[in-house]
């Protein structure tokens, strides 16, 4: 019995120290990719501020005739150039997420609390293979299918909602045809962020406790009371990530912006007209072919500024999230 014991013992031992060794392996693999990730997102500010050093530090009459040549005249240092290129992005984005964020979470409610599972199942398919669908595709939409067959919603939203001055025509009465606009673009970009809410909030609320929905619907609460019970406030924290994410595609967005906008750099509301705005990585991906170094530097520092963008949408993200769980 002593020797079975021993031996017992000896096994325990030499598995509970390759136990320890796995855990150990673990934190180390663990460490490196939180490390890692660091460090390139590191590199890549290092490299925008490195790149953009000359747009600050250096000739300053140079810089301004480059920027001359961007904006044909209209702008003549990087602060010119770059607000109107920001208010472009931030205005496209923030339209595309308000057009996508109540369409997206209707669909994750239905796909997690109302459809059949073969319904179900299929919707997931559908929802995952939008969201892996590359973005030159959906620009070749948007350019090809959707700015033809569009113009006659824009006039009808013109002539019932021209009074707001989002939806105004120009000085006379007419608003852009082919519809290269902002509003056009904002379409399409939500139409691309949508399956990305969509599936994390999908898989956020299949994760919402099954015993308070149970709870709440033998409490004689009706489908739609236990959702707001149950479902949607245990899910809210993920809404918000999967909402900021989409937020962050949209904001970067390049070749559909590109493709469908007829972009210049100016401060506009106006959402069915064209050439009134542009976005800052749709302007680099059309001015960088053709830029001199002093030119790369300049666009380089737009897209610093949309990496600070970004960087502060994220941050604001992980507050929200962090105050929800909490």
């Amino acid at each position: 019995m002593s020797s079975n014991t021993a031996k017992a013992a000896s096994k325990r031992k030499k598995h509970s120290h390759g136990d320890h060794g796995a855990d150990k392996a673990f934190r180390i693999v663990a460490t490196g990719a939180g490390v890692l990730i660091l460090a390139v997102l590191a590199a890549v500010a290092v490299f925008l501020l490195v790149m953009a050093m000359p747009v600050f530090s250096g000739d300053q009459s140079k810089v301004e005739e480059t920027i001359d040549s961007f904006t044909n005249g209209s702008a003549h240092n990087i602060w010119q150039y770059v607000a109107p290129l920001v208010f472009g992005t931030v205005l496209a984005a923030a339209l595309a997420l308000l057009l996508a964020f109540f369409i997206a979470i209707g669909i994750a409610l239905f796909i997690s609390q109302y459809a059949p599972k073969k319904l179900a199942t299929a919707l997931n398919y559908v929802i995952d293979l939008l969201a892996a669908i590359p973005s030159v595709v959906y620009g070749l939409w948007g350019g090809l299918v959707l700015v033809p067959h569009i113009y006659g919603f824009w006039q009808w939203v013109n002539r019932y909602f021209g009074w707001i001055p989002l939806f105004g025509s120009d000085s006379q009465g007419n608003i852009a045809n082919p519809p290269r606009t902002i509003a056009t673009v904002s379409l399409v970009l939500a139409v691309m962020i949508l399956p990305i809410i969509t599936s994390m909030s999908r898989d956020v609320f299949v994760r919402a406790p099954r015993l308070q929905q149970e709870a709440a619907l033998a409490l004689g609460a009706t489908k739609w009371e236990m959702i707001k019970l149950a479902v949607l406030p245990f899910g809210r924290s993920g809404v918000v990530s999967a909402s900021m994410l989409g937020l962050g595609r949209a904001l970067g967005e390049t070749m559909a912006v590109m493709m469908i906008l007829s972009p210049s750099p100016t401060f506009s509301w106006h959402l069915l007209l064209a050439s009134q705005q542009q976005t800052i990585a749709a302007n680099i991906a059309a001015q960088f072919a053709e830029s001199n170094s002093l030119g790369v530097s300049v666009l380089i520092a737009s897209g610093l500024v949309l990496f600070i963008i970004t960087f502060i949408v994220n941050f604001v993200a992980r507050k929200l999230t962090d105050k929800e769980v909490k």
